[in-house]
């Protein structure tokens, strides 16, 4: 059976399959941000309606979601469904294949979301298992689990990182004081929530001028999120972050990679690196740094889901580079006034909105929350 006559006999799969499906994606969604280089899975192996396993990819990327809920269901998985919310790997790696874990256990089935684009994979996974005389169905919420693995998908198909890119404008639209002051816009729910999507992003990344400016921690301070806190990423082409900043000075607790220019001080990276920070070089235009190069180091170092959290002038940029797959909005309740600044240095916000599509709206207080995704 094709991949294509596959995905046919699975669009319409039971109300039980789909149950089981959204459960696998629930799961997988709890490794958001903390298995890269490898996609976040979830997998749930049921058998005569009953779930005998769950699973989903560990911290680092291994052991995978498939190898977690075969772990779990031991000799259950025998004659077992598995839903698995991307195809199962079918190559060695660090591990053995999780096709390979599948057939061993005996698993009857498997009900798989969607194809891996990864060349090593592409179909190769879904193909053994049939030849091992697995029933297998692809297709089942396809929407869904390519936007859970869009990161994913996206350093797979382009080298870089899926970006989402949060902004916060009061109720006048403006980002910040006059002076590029900065000013409370949002509230704790809306803060929080932040958070929360940060623990979910393998990075973030700001320009210096926000480093400066707000001397931001950057980090998911909530219980239990601080140690999932994304790699801080510094865009800083000529090298001058202060060492006292927090970006630096918690170096040893939270990740900090800085991008500079190529003509940057030598020495100046040379102190970076002995406090902890990686300093990467990339080409610039008249002190901008490239950021589609920018982006491909990203992709090259394994990150798949980055936020963008800068300031105007960078989140400006990667509207202007069409790099922006999914954008947060957030919109306080309190008005500026005269003075104030524009989220995105002038350009107006429908140059962004337009491109993308409205996903739903959420109220965090008195704050609301827009939630964009690339059409």
């Amino acid at each position: 059976m094709s991949e294509a006559e596959a995905a046919n006999s699975a669009s319409s799969g039971s109300a039980v399959d789909e149950r089981f499906m959204r459960l696998a994606l629930s799961l997988g969604r709890r490794g958001l941000g903390n298995t890269w280089p490898n996609p976040a899975v979830g997998c749930v192996i049921v058998k005569d309606g009953v779930i005998v396993g769950r699973g989903w990819t560990q911290p680092g990327g291994r052991p995978h979601a498939e190898v977690e809920a075969l772990r779990r269901a031991k000799r259950l998985a025998k004659g077992a469904t598995a839903y698995v919310t991307l195809e199962p790997c079918s190559h060695e790696g660090k591990t053995p294949p999780c096709a390979d874990a599948i057939i061993k256990a005996g698993v009857a089935r498997v009900v798989s979301a969607i194809e891996d684009p990864n060349p090593e994979v592409a179909g190769q996974g879904h193909a053994r298992l049939r030849d091992n005389g697995i029933v297998v169905d692809v297709g089942l919420c396809a929407d869904e689990a390519r936007r859970a693995h869009a990161g994913h998908i996206a350093r797979i198909t382009t080298s870089r990182p899926h970006v989402t890119l949060k902004l916060a404008v009061s109720a006048d639209g403006k980002a910040g004081l006059a002076g590029r002051k900065q000013a409370v816009i949002t509230g704790d729910e809306a803060r929080n929530h932040v958070f929360n999507i940060r623990a979910q992003h393998d990075a973030i990344l700001v320009g210096l001028g926000t480093v400066l400016a707000d001397n931001p921690q950057l980090t998911a301070r909530l219980p239990g999120l601080y140690e999932r806190s994304p790699v801080r990423v510094v865009l800083d082409a000529q090298l001058r972050v202060p060492l006292s900043l927090s970006v630096i000075s918690t170096v040893r607790d939270v990740p900090t990679w800085v991008f500079a220019s190529q003509k940057a001080s030598p020495v100046a990276e040379e102190i970076l690196v002995s406090k902890g920070a990686r300093v990467f070089r990339v080409d610039d235009t008249q002190g901008r740094l490239d950021l589609d190069e920018v982006m491909k180091v990203l992709g090259g170092e394994g990150i798949t889901r980055l936020m963008v959290e800068g300031g105007p002038t960078v989140a400006a940029s990667f509207v202007a580079a069409d790099l922006v797959d999914e954008f947060v909005l957030l919109k306080g309740p309190k008005a500026i006034g005269e003075g104030g600044i524009g989220p995105l240095e002038g350009m107006a916000l429908d140059r962004l909105t337009g491109k993308l599509e409205l996903d739903g709206t959420e109220a965090l207080g008195a704050d609301t929350l827009e939630h964009y995704v690339r059409c």
